[in-house]
């Protein structure tokens, strides 16, 4: 064994504890109130207000409606009364008159779900009662020709048709886009998609997998398969030609009128009849994710509602953190283990992607991957990368731009994203969560990476082939760590120096003794295989709790990191980041660490020392306190501080697009991550990475 040596002492740096904005720059808002996306002024925020303020920015981003041409709380004549109606749209440019209404919304306070709850949602017929307002509204305002209840789970859209002698209601799917064209099978395959809004898309997310577990009676791990084969078949049938779709939900004409085919019988049998043949196509296309015997066992009704969901939304362009959110909270809630299997929340990940500022040319690869939480963060910081390059504005690129940019993605996570897993359902969820965001599978193991190269389970091959030991240049992970959970199979311990008793040596080293320990804990482990499947120069982020930095009984593996790596960077975390996500009380810190050469080891033994500034950071806010409610940064009178936000939209609207820009003002969350990530940023332009 080569000579010990000291460990270099290191200059540290610390990140700031503010991004240097004076408060006086900035407008403030009380505590308890939001600001109103139509109108910019101030409003109470309340259950009620937070659905009518998510549905007022679907409004505009997803139905490209002008705020202009929106009203809160406007008043509508029912029964020789004044209702207050929550959002009415109204025809475009003209007065906001009862004359000129086209929509009305009639919003009620959220409906929040527990954790194990499952809400069986109604059906029109079973909410009649709470729809009669906005009925009687839609009925007094001749000119109205849609309209929408919801509480923000529940969402149930009308279109008035009127006679002269009466006004009915008929159910409908969802609202058409701001242009009103809507109804036929071209329509809906063709030109309607749109880029879902982030918390609308979480909706549609939740509302899926709450009907097939609430309204099925399905177990919520069977409901959650069945969600993701539909979400893959959605994902298919978008880059299918337009002619050969099949994944959407239209309109017929039956007995002289045009029924919405989710609410019949003999439409929901005609889209099972559309989406049982696209499926089996899916999994003959997926054969490494699909066995070949899964089904689609949902109800007719039900996989019409889930169609009828999904359909309306272009997954394609769709942010890519949007839809890794909106999926990871479904699979959070199904799919968390109990062998130290806890997902990173999206915060920490994004915060390691940022440091760690993976290039297009390299392997990154996650050791325990997950549901792929580092792997889609990589995807999304690589699509801001490619659209900065190319100037472009995201949700206003040309198609050409668009599908460039997807290739360039696509080919990078064919040939340099990797990822493994002991479990094989988090395998296949990751997969289906890569596909997703890229369109394309990324190279996906079912292995026990602690006993790598070694192995039985089906992934070993292919990840031996693929993933070679001192191949990758990028590794980010979150391994499963905890005393709990020992490794103690002699097989696996033997093939790591960490699993062995050290000594300390003189001069301030250790020697290895050669002695096994009887168990050690994951996370010691993961470090070393981590560091031994980086290539020389290769860059490590890795959660670790924080005993692996501070126990005394841990020195020695200190000692051996810092020999064989160059120490980057290391974040301490608060412990609210895994408390709220993963219902975990423990504290955690984030470590960089740059793999040394043989050399720079050989180097370092023989007494060549080298210091070298290292960055420290403390966070002590990510944005939401123990129970998970969010905070924002206060000013020392508890007034909540306010930026404005530019928001661009591109929107289909008589049969071209238009862009539409919208200003508002939106409170600063209180939390440090992204602070640390640009302080780190500014710290190696001034201080280049130690090694080669």
């Amino acid at each position: 064994m080569a000579k010990p040596r000291k460990a270099a002492k290191s200059e540290t740096v610390t990140a700031p504890q503010d991004d240097g904005a004076s408060i006086d720059d900035v407008d403030t808002i009380e505590d308890g109130k939001v600001f109103d996306y139509i109108t910019g002024k101030p409003v109470a925020e309340n259950d009620k207000e937070r659905v009518r303020q998510r549905i007022a920015r679907a409004l505009f981003h997803e139905y490209g409606i002008s705020v202009d041409d929106m009203e809160p709380d406007f008043r509508v004549k029912v029964d020789g009364s004044n209702k207050k109606i929550d959002i009415a749209i109204f025809e475009p440019g003209s007065d906001h008159t009862p004359e000129n209404v086209r929509r009305l919304v009639v919003c009620q306070k959220e409906l929040k779900l527990g954790d194990k709850g499952a809400y069986k949602m109604r059906d029109h017929e079973h909410a009649a009662k709470d729809l009669d307002v906005l009925k009687a509204a839609m009925a007094a305002c001749e000119s109205c020709k849609y309209g929408l209840w919801t509480n923000g789970l529940e969402f149930f859209f009308f279109r008035v048709e009127r006679t002269r002698f009466d006004v009915k209601f008929k159910p409908i799917g969802d609202w058409p886009l701001s242009d009103e064209s809507i109804g036929t099978r071209d329509v809906a395959s063709h030109a309607r998609l749109r880029r879902a809004d982030p918390e609308m898309l979480r909706t549609a997310f939740r509302r899926c997998h709450n009907f097939i577990h609430g309204n099925e009676g399905m177990p919520k791990d069977a409901a959650f398969w069945q969600f993701l084969y539909l979400i893959f078949a959605k994902m298919y049938d978008e880059r299918q030609p337009n002619e050969a779709r099949r994944f959407w939900a239209g309109r017929f004409e039956k007995n002289g009128q045009l029924i919405d085919e989710q609410f019949d019988p003999a439409g929901q049998k005609a889209i099972r009849n559309r989406i049982e043949p696209l499926f089996a196509d899916v999994k003959k296309k997926y054969s490494t994710v699909f066995r070949g015997n899964e089904e689609i066992t949902l109800s007719d009704r039900a996989l019409a509602f889930m169609v009828s969901e999904l359909a309306k939304y272009d997954f394609g362009r769709t942010d890519v953190d949007a839809k890794g959110a909106a999926y990871q909270e479904i699979v959070g809630a199904n799919l968390r283990g109990d062998r130290g299997q806890y997902f990173t929340p999206r915060g920490a990940i994004k915060l390691v992607v940022s440091i760690l500022d993976p290039q297009p040319t390299e392997r990154v690869f996650d050791p325990a991957c997950g549901t792929g939480g580092f792997l889609i963060a990589t995807l999304a910081h690589l699509t801001r990368r490619f659209q900065k390059e190319k100037g472009i504005e995201p949700g206003i690129e040309s198609t050409q731009d668009f599908l460039s940019i997807q290739e360039r993605l696509a080919e990078f996570v064919k040939q340099n994203l990797f990822g493994a897993d002991f479990d094989q359902f988090l395998v296949r969820a990751a997969q289906m969560n890569v596909v997703m965001a890229s369109n394309v599978e990324a190279r996906l193991f079912n292995i026990n990476s602690l006993e790598f190269p070694a192995g039985h389970l089906p992934g070993i091959t292919d990840a031996k082939k693929f993933a070679q030991l001192g191949s990758m240049d990028l590794i980010m992970t979150n391994p499963p760590f905890g005393s709990e959970i020992p490794i103690t199979d002699p097989n696996i311990l033997r093939h790591f120096e960490l699993a062995h008793i050290w000594q300390r040596a003189e001069g301030g080293g250790f020697l290895n003794t050669g002695r096994l320990q009887g168990s050690v804990a994951p996370e010691v482990l993961f470090i070393e295989r981590c560091v031994h499947w980086l290539k020389p120069g290769g860059r490590l982020g890795i959660v670790v709790p924080d005993g692996i930095l501070g126990n005394p009984a841990q020195e020695y593996l200190r000692w051996w990191l810092l020999r064989r790596s160059w120490l980057l960077a290391s974040v301490d975390l608060p412990v609210e980041v895994f408390i709220v996500e993963a219902n975990v009380n423990i504290l955690t810190s984030l470590i960089f660490l740059k793999k040394k050469t043989d050399n720079e080891v050989r180097a370092e033994d023989l007494g060549r020392k080298v210091d070298y500034p290292v960055f420290l950071a403390v966070a002590e806010k990510v944005g939401f306190d123990r129970r998970g409610n969010t905070l924002y940064k206060k000013t020392p009178e508890g007034e909540e501080l306010l930026e404005e936000v530019e928001e661009v939209e591109r929107i289909r609207t008589n049969g071209h697009f238009v862009t539409r820009t919208l200003r508002r003002k939106k409170k600063l969350l209180d939390d440090d991550l992204p602070r640390i990530a640009q302080a780190y940023r500014e710290f190696r332009a001034k201080n280049s990475e130690p090694g080669v």
